[in-house]
Parts: C-alpha cells; sequence; structure tokens
C-alpha cells in the first residue's frame, strides 16, 4: 500500500513527496513542526499540540499556512488516506519558499507545510516499557530556545546517535552545573526515595512537552507530590524510579543512566501506573 503524503495543498504519493531547493526549512532549518499520536482513530491531545504549533510559529515569526479548523482536516484526510489506525502523524512548517538570504523572506512568501502519517504498531515497544531502557548524558550545546519547536535538531541528532552507539535508548542534556535539562526528544523525570516526582520546570530551557503536561495533570488528580525543579544527575542515579516522556513514548521508564542501574534495574511501579491510565487523562479527537 503506497502511502500518501500532504505538501503544500496537494496529496502526492509518498515517493513523490517533495520540496523546493530553496525552501528554507531546507537551507535554514527555518520552521518547527509537531508530532501527533494516533491510538485507536484518535488524534491524542491535539488541542494541546496545536496551542503550541501556534507559539512556536510565534515566535518564528511565521505565518500559519493555513486556518487551524482546516489544518485539521487536512490532517484527518492524511490519517484516512493512509489507514492508520494507531500511529502518529507529523507535521512541518517552514518560512517558505525564497531566494537563499539570511534575512527573512519579502511580504507575501506563502508558508510550506508537510503532513505525513504512518502506522506504529501498540506492541512495537512492549518490550521496552516491560524491561525500561537506558540513557546517557551529554552536555547541553543546543541553542537558547528550546521551548521552540524547531526543526533545527542536529545536536539532538548527535546525542541520540552518540545514545545508540552506546546500546541506549535516549540522551538526556545535562548543563555546566550537572542538572539533568532534558532528552533529545523526550522531558525527563525521576521518582526520589520520599515518592516526589520530580522534573525540570518550563523555564524557557526546555521544551514544554504536551505528553508532559497531561501528566502532570495526571499526578495532580491523583494527589501525588510534583516537585517542578532541575535535578542532578546524581539524584537521578540515587532515585527510587526514572522515566522519560514524549507523545511517541508517553511514560517510558529509565532503568539505567550511564552505566549506572537506577533501582537495582528493575521498572517502578509509579511508572507503570501513570502509563496504564495516561489514556483516561490525555484529550483524544475521533478522526
Amino acid at each position: 500500500m503506497s502511502r500518501i503524503a500532504f505538501v503544500n495543498g496537494e496529496f502526492v504519493p509518498h515517493g513523490e513527496a517533495y520540496v523546493h531547493v530553496e525552501d528554507r526549512g531546507y537551507q535554514f532549518a527555518d520552521g518547527v513542526y509537531e508530532v501527533f499520536e494516533i491510538k485507536e482513530g484518535q488524534i491524542i491531545d491535539l488541542e494541546g499540540h496545536m496551542t503550541r504549533l501556534q507559539y512556536s510559529l510565534s515566535e518564528l515569526r511565521i505565518a500559519m499556512p493555513m486556518a487551524q479548523a482546516a489544518l485539521v482536516v487536512k490532517m484527518r484526510q492524511t490519517v484516512m488516506r493512509n489507514y492508520v489506525k494507531n500511529g502518529m502523524i507529523y507535521l512541518q512548517v517552514t518560512r517558505g519558499v525564497s531566494p537563499r538570504n539570511h534575512v527573512f523572506p519579502p511580504a507575501g512568501v506563502k508558508s510550506s507545510i508537510v503532513l505525513t502519517a504512518k502506522s506504529v504498531s501498540p506492541m512495537s515497544k512492549i518490550n521496552l516499557y516491560k524491561n525500561g531502557v537506558a540513557v546517557i548524558s551529554v552536555p547541553e550545546n543546543r541553542w537558547a530556545r528550546p521551548d521552540i519547536k524547531t526543526i533545527g535538531l542536529l545536536p539532538n541528532c548527535m546525542a541520540k546517535q552518540e545514545a545508540k552507539e552506546q546500546g541506549a535508548f535516549e540522551a538526556w542534556f545535562v548543563d555546566d552545573d550537572g542538572m539533568v535539562v532534558e532528552g533529545t526528544s523526550s522531558n525527563a523525570w525521576i521518582i526520589n526515595q520520599d515518592n516526589e516526582i520530580i522534573t525540570k520546570n518550563a523555564d524557557g530551557s526546555i521544551l514544554k512537552g504536551i505528553t508532559r503536561a497531561t501528566i502532570l495533570q495526571q499526578i495532580k488528580d491523583q494527589k501525588l507530590t510534583i516537585i517542578e525543579r532541575a535535578f542532578s544527575l546524581r539524584e537521578a542515579i540515587l532515585a527510587k524510579e526514572a522515566f522519560i516522556s514524549s507523545a511517541t513514548t508517553i511514560v517510558m521508564p529509565v532503568v539505567k543512566i550511564d552505566n549506572h542501574l537506577v533501582a537495582g534495574g528493575k521498572v517502578g511501579a509509579m511508572a507503570k501506573k501513570m502509563l496504564e491510565s495516561f489514556y483516561h487523562y490525555a484529550e483524544k479527537t475521533d478522526i
């Protein structure tokens, strides 16, 4: 079955989904993106992702390519044309096509948009959820606006590749003070020995994860103790539990950090509980 992509107003075969050589996303990484989970034919946390998309575009002064309602229609059509029941939507918006120049294009240049969708089996990560994953630590070397979900991800890619080469699932960026910032494509969490759930505060130094926001609400509703602050790499290694969150991993237990086992390398009960109850809290929008 051939995949279908949406590119600048047209549905085209995935293999023919091209962008212009002078698209600013291609030449300058001048654009933003969002990833939406599809579960049982529903878009998870649609409103949160769309709000963040609007924020990222506004911060970079890129125009929304179409009205939000129309964009959601195109997203649904992309999902249906690809027969996705469980999987993901990738949405990318760039500043558009213009002769190469570091300054912004003149007024009237339209934003470019790409939508793709693909199926992902719900069972594809079952062993990772069961056994947990390893993360490594890497120095924080990204630009100063990680709160914008930009397509300029080279430092993230380099760190993720380093993690893969070391047999790990994710890499955590660590600042000059030894504090964990976030992962290459996820937010970082720990649970200390007092059962306090700790995650970095969204002070502009991390991406405001949409899954993170749902988990925070979940924790508050269950009357658990949540502390939004930075935590050190040592705190994480000595934690009762650790996990990461994102639209593609939801709540993924971390059992090893660098060469150190977390809680003896066993998946903790709290991470399991939050994963099991996540979809009771997440916003669901029918396709």
